[in-house]
């Protein structure tokens, strides 16, 4: 073995020290600050041509190699300037090992945290959280859907108190007219062309098309829009064949937004769908939906009260919703049952479906709980994803339900909604019972 020279470093004391091999001579709480520095530097160094191996050149990894050995050399002698000095050089190689990249501008740099936010938002919406638009009025009074209320222009607020009502309570002023004669399309069952569509994949809009010009796709669904204009002119146009003329007014009125509220999409991987509680499902196979809803059912998303899950059997003798032949005891079903202040909205609770089966090309489409007597049995053994649950709307005259159109699969839940966000001064702000 050969001898080291005097004044030179012991390498491979060195080399152990920079792998920890070695604790330092001086115990950590009484080592300089300098010192530590300098060794935490040499760390630093070691991990940076770890992780950046794949993209240094061998020379500059060498370099680096280099430069921590003189670093190591000069901590080992105790000299403060040589310390210092090999800090300085060991962090000019570290810092030029790489190509330069030039700065962010600031367009690049906005993108960037838009982007992220985007894919953070996405992330949340996708696996915990989902905001979702109620359009009907199928929930009221727990919810609101979308509201026309007529009222002239001339009684309109001014501007200022419209802009504090669009933004507290989501209102709308609206005023709609034709600006020439036009005739509704006539369908192929017979009736005026006019039928709710995604707008945006996001907002429900009425549509009304023509024979003979461009359609008009009015401010909000069919129903809303009825009730401020569109009802009168339609009814206009079936005694003028299909003629709507030049001035009619087709809306005019105001239109409050549904509520917007957030749907946990995160508990039902945990816990099993409680009977009661309001829930969001999608409409995939639900052919009894799609058939009467047509273009506007297929694939969109309801919102109503869990009244069934699975084992269930329901049965209605209005005005109570009897679970396995006993009035169901749930807090919001009781809450219809009973039809007390703002539930006065429905004073006979739950009622039984309309007779009146409709009609899908030529056949009548089946209702479950239209009769006296009749029951909706839900499937509690089945394959993965196909047990069985029951939706009702807490305004059960004005809702289009599972006593019309049966029961929802497992497959198409969503989540319970949580959480009532906006608008702020309709009452329902804050957690969803």
């Amino acid at each position: 073995m050969l001898a080291k020279r005097a004044g030179e470093p012991d390498l491979t004391r060195l080399s152990a020290l920079a792998v920890g091999a070695i604790p330092p001579e001086t115990p950590p709480m009484f080592t300089p600050k300098w010192k530590k520095e300098a060794q935490h530097l040499v760390k630093g160094a070691r991990k940076f041509v770890n992780y950046k191996r794949d993209l240094l050149k061998p020379e500059r990894v060498a370099e680096i190699e280099s430069r921590r050995t003189d670093l190591l050399s000069a901590i080992s002698s105790k000299d403060r300037a040589k310390v210092d000095e090999a800090s300085k050089q060991i962090r000019l190689v570290c810092e030029n090992a790489l190509p330069k990249e030039p700065p962010l501008g600031w367009f690049e740099e906005n993108v960037e945290v838009m982007f992220v936010a985007i894919v953070i938002a996405l992330g949340l919406r996708a696996y915990y959280l989902q905001p979702f638009r109620i359009p009907t009025g199928s929930m009221q009074p727990t919810l609101n859907g979308i509201i026309g209320k007529p009222l002239k222009r001339d009684q309109w607020p001014n501007f200022a108190q419209r802009l504090v009502e669009q933004v507290l309570r989501g209102r709308s002023y609206v005023y709609v007219e034709n600006d020439r004669d036009r005739h509704i399309a006539i369908t192929q069952a017979g009736g005026l062309d006019i039928k709710d569509i995604q707008y945006w994949h996001f907002f429900s809009r009425a549509e009304i098309r023509f024979s003979d010009a461009e359609p008009i796709r009015l401010p909000a669904p069919t129903n809303p829009c009825s009730e401020i204009g569109l009802g009168a002119a339609t009814n206009y146009a079936v005694r003028n064949g299909a003629l709507i003329p030049k001035g009619m007014v087709l809306c005019e009125g105001t239109i409050d937004s549904g509520d917007l509220v957030l749907v946990d999409k995160f508990s039902y991987n945990f816990r099993k769908p409680k009977r009661g509680e309001v829930f969001v499902f999608n409409t995939i196979d639900i052919e009894g939906i799609q058939k009467r809803s047509g273009e506007q059912g297929a694939g969109s998303h309801y919102i109503k009260r869990l009244c069934g899950v699975p084992g269930d059997t329901l049965s209605i003798q209005s005005p109570n919703l009897l679970v396995d032949g006993k009035i169901a005891q749930e807090f919001g079903i009781q809450r219809v049952i009973h039809g007390e202040g703002v539930y006065s909205i429905n004073p006979n609770g739950y009622g039984l479906a309309s007779t009146a089966e409709p009609l899908h090309k030529g056949k009548r489409l089946p209702q479950y709980l239209a009769k006296e007597g009749a029951t909706l049995a839900l499937a509690a053994t089945a394959r993965p994803g196909m047990r069985e649950y029951a939706a009702l709307g807490d305004n059960t005259g004005n809702s289009l339900d599972s006593r019309y159109w049966g029961p929802v699969k497992e497959f198409n839940l969503v989540g319970p909604a949580l959480f009532s966000l906006w608008p702020i001064t309709t009452g329902h702000w804050g957690f969803i019972h």
